[in-house]
């Protein structure tokens, strides 16, 4: 049976898991910590994971049992992930995309999904962190967690077991990306309202419209019409 394993303490939650997945005969592996040090965000930026307060999860699977590419395994888990929140909090989660989870329109949690191989076996490894119990937000303005957006002071070792019993149970269940995409646009965060988009070093109004089916998401731009981008081309300023 897959089992969960605590770390007191570690540099980075998809970093050790590794170490696991080389050693183990099991297929499924997940750790978490409630102190990172070291923690991942996409494309080289940081997770900050305050000791006791906020989770860094991690759980993989092998990447030959499921016949999809990195990106829908990426939303999959968002979906899923913020479903997980709206069934604990009883609070409408929205999606920012790509990986963000919103709470009340602050960012409680991102996920950052990679393909790793260990011993010729590829997997997918997926990374969550999770803000609970953390109150300071100072110097991120836009970061919220479970406690300042809902009220609700949760345990933080209760979630962690309960969400890899969730993700555990529902990655495995068969779902189209005419259903997946549906869903992630219900929660698609600021979706068809006016908001204010960076591209290129200039700012501009802008509507959300939809996220496709290859992940790029669809904006109508004040200045340049509808075109579309991927993570990283232009950045959601609110």
């Amino acid at each position: 049976m897959p089992a969960l394993i605590f770390l007191k303490e570690c540099d980075s939650t998809n970093d050790e898991i590794l170490k696991f997945l080389d050693a183990s005969k099991e297929e499924t592996q997940a750790l978490y910590t409630f102190n990172q040090t070291q923690g991942k965000g996409q494309y080289g930026n940081s997770w900050e994971c305050n000791d006791n307060v906020n989770l860094a999860f991690t759980i993989s699977f092998p990447a030959e049992q499921y016949e999809t590419h990195l990106h829908l395994f990426n939303f999959r888990t968002a979906l899923l992930l913020a479903d997980f929140l709206a069934n604990m909090t009883k609070t409408r989660i929205d999606i920012k995309w790509p990986n963000d989870i919103i709470i009340n329109n602050k960012k409680v949690s991102g996920i950052l999904t990679e393909k790793k191989s260990v011993s010729e076996t590829p997997y997918f490894i997926i990374g969550i962190g999770l803000n609970i119990l953390q109150e300071n937000f100072e110097q991120l303005p836009k970061a919220g967690s479970i406690l300042t957006q809902t009220g609700l002071r949760l345990n933080p070792d209760e979630v962690a077991h309960l969400l890899f019993e969730y993700l555990t149970e529902h990655l495995k269940k068969a779902i189209s990306n005419k259903e997946l995409f549906g869903r992630i646009n219900q929660k698609l965060f600021r979706k068809d309202r006016i908001s204010v988009f960076e591209l290129n070093g200039l700012r501009q109004n802008g509507i959300i419209k939809n996220v496709d089916e290859n992940g790029f998401l669809w904006i109508d731009l004040e200045n340049d019409g509808l075109k579309k981008f991927y993570n990283k081309e232009i950045e959601l300023l609110y």
